[in-house]
């Protein structure tokens, strides 16, 4: 059974959009609000107004929804703005909407709500928590005057305070995400930072003493030489051996760094995919160890995954990627483990060939490990699949083994 991944945030709290798309689900969250303005929309429509109010409503309107797009849309796109400029800017339109509220009537109250949402979005709480209140208090006075709205004139005066503080907590949210981002940042620069400082230990260990016992020797053998070149040649024999093995341990230390874990590609599938905001549906199977896999199999299977993850992000445009490992049978009774890489996103490119050079590098690679890749469509008809095989050495599970001693003919 499949986990799925964390869904990741519609709106990508706390980063700006990358993509039109990103902008556009951005927008939509903001445009939204204005369905506020039905009733500002509607005064203007119905012509009961005067001409000088009609005038003053459209210019106040538009002034207004200019100035609140400006400063939310900049300060989403974490563009600097001076701080009295965004100040004057939020002064301006709590007092335009004091003006079109108290001059034409009580359905333009609804400007206070974006007010108290720039508010919110663009001061700090320090300004905010005061300002909040204030500005609802300003609508209640307003709204006092007209004699027809006090009963209900809660009905302006709730949602304007609510969304304020609403949006404050939202701001307070956005603020820990982003520092959650930068630990995690600086979490993984550590944790390279000690790699390296372990891979320095190591080949100190394993470098100091055969160096210094080479240097050693060759000091010993130049004095030798002359007088006794048969005691020299064994010095210069044990300097070739304690050379060789330096060597040979330099290569295993360096092989096991260098050597892909697919349980540590996993980790960077993961990160890259959230990264991108695709859904990510991975199989527990993955992280699991699996009898008869060798090293050269496993890192086959690492380089696959991280090619196939790369592919995924940069060409794809999928909104979610699976990835599944399952154990196979072959026609010959040869056990193979099967690693799936599946989206949803454009599918493979017209054509027979659907292999580049990392696709192409990849086969080679999964060949030296007797395995093979396949690249085509997903199952679903939309999207691009990729599978790398990889054969399974070591004893068979017992119900297989029954199943093929069954499927065996009786005179065999």
């Amino acid at each position: 059974m499949k986990t799925a991944e964390t869904e990741p945030s519609p709106v990508l709290i706390g980063t700006a959009p990358r993509t039109r798309r990103q902008a556009l689900v951005k927008s939509a969250w903001v445009v939204i609000w204005f369905l506020y303005l039905a009733g500002p929309i509607g005064d203007l429509a119905d012509g009961g107004l005067s001409p000088a109010h009609e005038l003053l409503g459209c210019a106040g309107l538009l002034t207004f929804v200019a100035v609140y797009f400006v400063v939310l849309f900049r300060h989403m796109a974490h563009r600097p703005v001076k701080n009295a400029a965004v100040r004057a800017a939020v002064a301006f339109i709590a007092v335009l909407a004091g003006l079109l509220a108290s001059v034409i009537g009580p359905n333009w109250l609804v400007l206070f709500t974006f007010v108290c949402v720039a508010v919110a979005v663009t001061q700090p709480f320090s300004v905010s928590r005061w300002a909040i209140p204030a500005l609802t208090a300003v609508l209640v006075l307003i709204g006092l005057r007209y004699a027809d709205v006090r009963a209900y004139l809660f009905a302006y005066a709730l949602p304007c305070l609510l969304s304020g503080f609403a949006m404050v907590g939202v701001q307070h949210l956005i603020r820990t995400t982003k520092e959650l981002r930068e630990a995690r940042e600086e979490v993984a620069r550590l944790a390279a930072n000690e790699e390296r400082l372990r891979l320095a230990r190591d080949l100190h260990d394993l470098l100091g003493h055969s160096l210094s016992l080479i240097t050693l020797k060759s000091e010993l053998a130049g004095r030798m030489l002359p007088a006794e070149p048969d005691r020299a040649a064994q010095q210069v024999a044990d300097i070739e051996r304690v050379s060789r093995q330096a060597l040979v341990d330099v290569r295993e230390a360096v092989t096991g760094y260098r050597r892909p874990r697919l349980v540590v590609e996993l980790a960077g599938a993961r990160a890259a995919l959230r990264t991108a905001a695709i859904a990510a549906d991975i199989d527990p199977a993955v992280e699991q160890e699996h009898r008869g896999l060798t090293e050269d199999g496993e890192g086959a299977l690492a380089w696959s995954l991280r090619e196939a993850v790369t592919n995924v992000v940069r060409h794809s445009g999928a909104g979610r990627c699976e990835v599944l490992l399952t154990e196979e049978w072959e026609a010959d009774e040869r056990r193979y483990l099967c690693l799936s890489v599946v989206d949803d996103g454009t599918g493979p490119p017209r054509g027979g060939n659907h292999d580049g050079n990392g696709l192409s590098g990849l086969r080679e690679r999964l060949a030296l490990t007797d395995g093979r890749l396949e690249t085509g469509s997903a199952p679903r008809g939309r999207g691009f699949a990729l599978r790398a095989y990889v054969p399974l050495g070591g004893l068979p599970v017992p119900d297989a083994v029954t199943r093929s001693a069954e499927q065996r003919p009786s005179g065999a």
